[in-house]
């Protein structure tokens, strides 16, 4: 299958383009700033999603099977600091994407985020009704009513605070390794609660969703846990002090210009039905720690 990737060289991206390589298919990744690694079997193009008429003339002439949009601006206080830019990026991108692969009869796959809820009380499936209490949210779910509406078959998959290595940021999981491998302490959110997603095992997923072409919404992220208790988990999972690890709550955080949510941990249920077993937590996380202790020793 020939599949186009949006936003190739980032977190999810780059382990998605390698994922998708691997199980003998041809790609097509789009990246911006962040020049990705060379592999074989990817054509890369350096591309800004946010001109549209690029986007769109690169999917008419590419002419994929499936697009997975992965591409987006995720920095949640950026996007209530440049509401054009999230909107441009997040909303108008997303509108070309549908439209271009609508016009080349292509599966789509969008990635959403868990931030479409508000977090009043986490565990969310799919059924539930999104509410989201930021603009990145907002951006995000009003980018999933356009994919829903583009008359085209698609999978809308909304992971949850997405980690590993890799990408153009650092995840907060390579933040908190960084940090204890250095001996310092780590403050982590007693009181936020997401289902942390390797990036490895999200991208696994979705190349398993265009195999089987999953249509509709489906969450697929790992299990529900506080920052503070992934920080311990990831302590343990190097060998690091977990005293290390200190204790914070949301009101702490002054520096935020946008509203998290609380709980926005998902509902997991449906993605497991229908792909088998996948996100077992501990060995992501331990997967993790091995790469982390790989790249360190490069």
């Amino acid at each position: 299958m020939k599949v186009l990737v949006t936003g190739g060289s980032g977190l999810l991206g780059s382990a998605l383009v390698g994922a998708l390589v691997s199980r003998g298919h041809s790609v097509v990744a789009t990246y911006n700033v962040h020049v990705p690694r060379a592999l074989s079997g990817v054509k890369w193009v350096k591309l800004d999603i946010a001109k549209s008429y690029l986007l769109e003339d690169l999917v008419w002439k590419e002419k994929p099977q499936a697009v997975v949009h992965c591409a987006a601006y995720t920095d949640v206080d950026g996007c209530e600091l440049d509401k054009a830019r999230a909107w441009a990026v997040n909303v108008e991108a997303t509108r070309s994407v549908a439209r271009a692969a609508r016009a080349v009869n292509a599966y789509l796959v969008y990635v959403s985020t868990d931030y479409v809820f508000d977090g009043e009380r986490g565990m969310y499936a799919e059924r539930d009704t999104p509410c989201p209490v930021n603009y990145y949210g907002l951006t995000k779910l009003v980018g999933e009513e356009i994919v829903r509406s583009s008359d085209t078959l698609y999978a809308v998959v909304r992971p949850s605070a997405i980690y590993g290595l890799g990408g153009s940021k650092k995840s907060f999981a390579e933040f908190v390794a960084e940090k204890l491998v250095k001996g310092e302490e780590v403050r982590a959110l007693v009181d936020q609660y997401v289902s942390p997603t390797f990036n490895v095992f999200l991208a696994e997923s979705i190349a398993r969703i265009l195999e089987v072409k999953v249509l509709g919404t489906l969450h697929v992220a790992g299990d529900r846990m506080s920052r503070y208790e992934f920080a311990l988990r990831i302590a343990e999972a190097l060998g690091a002090p977990k005293s290390l690890v200190k204790e914070a709550r949301v009101s702490e955080m002054k520096g935020w210009v946008a509203r998290r949510p609380r709980d926005s941990s998902l509902d997991t249920s449906r993605a497991k039905e229908l792909l088998g077993e996948f996100h077992d937590s501990s060995k992501a996380i331990e997967i993790f720690a091995s790469e982390f202790a790989g790249k360190r020793g490069e």
